[in-house]
């Protein structure tokens, strides 16, 4: 049964770990334009730049003595997010939606006092959360509120979309959902769904948790079956665009949906994992042999995109299809890709 598996993985043009360093990011990723990406303050400069919108940045904290800093910093606003400049997978992000009467409100609803967000900030600047352990940077954003159309898709927390853009073509995208068991964070390996999107509609392919197929989300209940994202071609052409920002040709975009703003990009990743292959139920390795295949780039994100929706379109009704699929033959593909 494992060589069966292993040879339909092969036929599906999944793409591994390997494949994934030397093939790609190695390939169309210079060193010296990681640290583009890899410090969301930069990543945010250069957005910005481009015209393209972004969470409203609401303070920066750098050295240790800054926490002091922080009450003034935080009392103009009701709610706001606190990052790491250089962290990962998530890791390190409070939210807080509220304050009053000098307690601080998580989604959850638990309240936490400003000692509690002054340690968590001074956890981040001591490179807790950063990559490699390194000392970071602290930057303090805007609250996200959730379109509409997700309200019912996720818990405690905001979706947000990853899509793999090669040499400036979308291939691939993934919707992450939060759940309960993932502390409201859109990580998969924490727990969050990841729900597979057709490139050309937006529409919701197929759905899995902890790598196992599911078909509704597993707080609210509500199924994936008729989810499409809306703004899609805006998407797509804001991942695509981001080739020319960065010059970096295999990337990860994640972008949010917001209720007041729209599309906003929230982070761009050098070294986007594999797991939205699971999402999708589908390989990378064919669509990045169409965009290789191609003799030049077309200077224009918009041609790049009606490309993609043309040649990376899903079969239609694969959450119908996909319930077929052994549970065997998922795992094989979740434990390939981990």
């Amino acid at each position: 049964m494992l060589l069966t598996s292993i040879k339909r993985l092969k036929s599906m043009g999944i793409i591994g770990m390997n494949q994934r360093n030397f093939g790609l990011v190695s390939r169309y990723n210079p060193r010296h334009l990681y640290p583009l990406v890899d410090d969301k303050l930069k990543t945010k400069q250069l957005a910005q730049q481009a015209g393209i919108t972004v969470p409203k940045l609401l303070g920066t904290l750098h050295y240790q003595h800054d926490v002091k800093q922080l009450k003034n910093i935080l009392s103009p606003y009701q709610e706001f997010v606190i990052k790491p400049v250089k962290g990962s997978g998530g890791k390190g992000i409070l939210v807080i939606t509220e304050q009053a009467h000098n307690l601080y409100y998580k989604p959850s609803g638990d309240a936490v006092r400003l000692t509690h967000i002054e340690r968590h900030v001074s956890n981040i600047l001591s490179g807790l959360h950063s990559l490699g352990g390194k000392p970071d940077s602290v930057m303090i954003e805007s609250l996200i509120h959730i379109d509409p159309v997700f309200a019912n898709y996720s818990y405690e927390g905001v979706p947000d979309l990853r899509v793999i853009v090669l040499k400036g073509y979308p291939i691939m995208a993934m919707l992450r959902l939060a759940t309960h068991a993932s502390d409201g964070r859109a990580n998969l390996h924490q727990g969050a769904v990841g729900v597979g999107i057709d490139i050309d509609t937006g529409e919701a392919l197929h759905a899995v948790q902890y790598g196992d197929p599911v078909y509704h989300h597993p707080d609210t209940r509500k199924s994936f079956h008729d989810l499409t994202v809306p703004h899609w071609n805006k998407l797509l052409t804001l991942a695509a665009a981001c080739y020319e920002i960065t010059g970096l040709g295999y990337l990860g975009v994640d972008i949010v949906l917001d209720r007041d703003h729209g599309p906003m990009i929230i982070e761009l990743n050098a070294r986007p994992g594999l797991s939205i292959q699971v999402a999708n139920f589908a390989g990378l390795a064919p669509r990045v042999a169409a965009v290789e295949a191609l003799i030049q780039v077309d200077p224009d994100p918009r041609v790049r995109v009606e490309f993609s929706k043309k040649n990376f379109a899903a079969a239609r009704n694969l959450f119908r299809s996909r319930r077929k699929i052994s549970q065997s033959l998922q795992r094989s593909l979740s434990l390939t890709l981990s």
